[in-house]
Parts: structure tokens; C-alpha cells; sequence
């Protein structure tokens, strides 16, 4: 399956997630096969039904269904006969979902990302209004979405959605899920401070109050990563929030978020956005203002 990649900030930069009301109508053909370099992405069929295309199964989605697709699925829509398939979809950055099931500690959703093939729940089939609240979850979601959603919205479908499908899979969200020790939660929360973010490692290191031993095997068993790429993906984060959000320097982003050249930063950058910084800027400000008519960077 030949895949194009997308990323998150072609569709919604310097907001927290993207929702729209979809028509997949009835065809011979499916939708553009595609990937999410940076995104997660949930779809809730409102109506009619349809097929979610993987390169090695399809799931046949109806009215009631919920699926997700993950940052590194690809997969492609097909409306069936008589009418095709409408859902709503809500997208959002890897990074900001990583950062609500830390702090929720939200066992469920480490399942749903190691899963062979993304989650695909059947909710109509349950005996109780679990369809409904979800129909009524996204519609919500939706409806926030314009004008311009705040992060507060973003949290309250994350919040509503993981207790909702956590139920529907028997799981709810469970502050010490997986055995994850609550010092480590608090630590990864914190360490989203600006201040601990520029001080790196170093800054988790005394948060933790443990060994550099310790603290990679806890990272490690629990995040599956080390505390190294653990804070590099909370700077560029940060990154990229900057650069949507302000004029200042790419140098004075990079030294903000702590990183020690704009050269490294650059590099590290454009492996996880697939393109530098200031032409994740250009994307981004041209969305919503006409082109050469954002804020003038200051010179580097």
C-alpha cells in the first residue's frame, strides 16, 4: 500500500486537536491510502457503513463504531453501498495524547498502541447508551472545535472517550495502572515546566530523587524509552508550539526549549516534523493568515 504521510500541522497548527464532519461516499474506489507522521486520530460513525483499510486486514465499520488509527498505521476509507459511511473524526498530536495518558495513567491506552491492528470498538452491539455517549462525546468535540478549540476542550474528550472505550474494554483509568510507581508520573508531569525542560535529564534526575540507573530502567519498564528521547520529544513539543505561536528567532525557540545549538535542534526537528522549523512556521502561519502576512521574524 503506497502511503502518503501527513502531518498534524498541515491540518491544525498551534491548535490541540482537528475534528471534522466527513462524507466517505459510496464508491468503487477508497479514500487516498494514507499515514499520520505525528498524529493520532479516532473516528466515530454517525451513519450508514463502510470499510477501515489496513495493509494487512480491514475492519467493517458501522453506525456506533469507534476506531483509531495510530501514528504509525496506514490505512485508507471505503464507503459501501447504498449510501457510504459519515463519522466524525478527531485528530490530535502523538506528543499532547502521550502527555493526558501519563498523567491519567491510563493503562488502556499502552494496549491500544502495541495492538497488531489498531482498536476497532463495536458499541451498538452493547446493551446500554455506550453509543450514544459516544456519538454525543464527538459531536461535542466537534462542535468546540470552531471557532478555535482550547486545550481544556482537547482534555475533556480524551477524559470522556478513555473512561467511555476503558469501560467498553473492561479497563477504566486507573492512577497506578500497570504498576507504574506514582513518583514517575509526577516526575514526567513536571518535568513539562519550562524550567525543568531546559535543565534536561539533570532536572529529572532531582525530581526523582534516584539513580541515572534507576531512573533509565524506570523509564524503560514503564515508557519504554529512555530519559534522553523522553525529554527531547517534550522540547520539540515545546518547539513547536513556540513556533506557531510566536515571532521569536528559531535560535531563541531552540535555547528556550534547551537545546544547545540551533543546528542540533534543526536536525532533531526535521527527523520528527519531516521539515525545519521555519518552514513548519510558513505551514503554520499561512493557515490562517495570508501568505506574507504573519509576523515578521526577527533575524537570527
Amino acid at each position: 500500500m503506497t502511503t502518503e504521510l501527513l502531518q498534524f500541522a498541515d491540518h491544525a497548527p498551534g491548535r490541540p486537536y482537528h475534528a471534522a464532519f466527513v462524507v466517505q461516499p459510496f464508491r468503487s474506489q477508497a479514500s487516498e491510502p494514507h499515514g499520520h507522521a505525528d498524529f493520532f486520530e479516532f473516528m466515530a460513525v454517525v451513519s450508514g457503513h463502510g470499510r477501515h483499510l489496513l495493509p494487512d486486514c480491514s475492519q467493517e465499520l458501522r453506525a456506533g463504531d469507534v476506531a483509531l488509527a495510530r501514528p504509525h498505521d496506514r490505512h485508507a476509507l471505503q464507503g459501501l453501498a447504498p449510501v457510504g459511511m459519515h463519522f466524525v473524526n478527531v485528530a490530535f498530536p502523538a506528543a499532547l495524547w502521550r502527555g493526558f495518558v501519563d498523567l491519567a495513567g491510563f493503562e488502556a491506552a499502552e494496549e491500544w498502541n502495541e495492538s497488531a491492528a489498531p482498536p476497532h470498538w463495536r458499541l451498538a452491539d452493547r446493551a446500554d447508551r455506550t453509543a450514544e455517549r459516544a456519538a454525543e462525546i464527538f459531536q461535542r468535540a466537534l462542535t468546540r472545535y470552531h471557532p478555535r478549540p482550547a486545550m481544556l476542550d482537547a482534555m475533556r474528550f480524551w477524559t470522556d472517550l478513555a473512561e467511555l472505550l476503558g469501560d467498553a474494554d473492561g479497563r477504566g483509568t486507573d492512577p497506578g495502572a500497570a504498576g507504574r510507581p506514582a513518583w514517575l508520573t509526577a516526575v514526567c508531569t513536571a518535568m513539562r515546566q519550562e524550567e525543568n525542560l531546559r535543565a534536561g535529564v539533570p532536572a529529572m534526575l532531582r525530581l526523582a530523587g534516584v539513580s541515572p540507573a534507576h531512573l533509565s530502567r524506570s523509564m524503560r519498564t514503564h515508557h519504554q524509552t529512555t530519559p534522553t528521547a523522553f525529554v527531547t520529544e517534550l522540547r520539540l513539543q515545546r518547539a513547536a508550539e513556540l513556533l506557531t505561536a510566536t515571532s521569536e528567532p528559531v535560535t531563541a525557540v531552540a535555547q528556550q526549549c534547551g537545546f544547545a545549538s540551533q543546528s542540533y535542534f534543526t536536525r532533531c526537528f526535521r527527523t520528527v516534523h519531516g521539515i525545519p522549523p521555519r518552514e513548519y512556521r510558513r505551514r503554520a502561519w499561512e493557515a490562517f493568515v495570508p501568505r506574507n502576512s504573519g509576523p515578521a521574524e526577527r533575524q537570527s
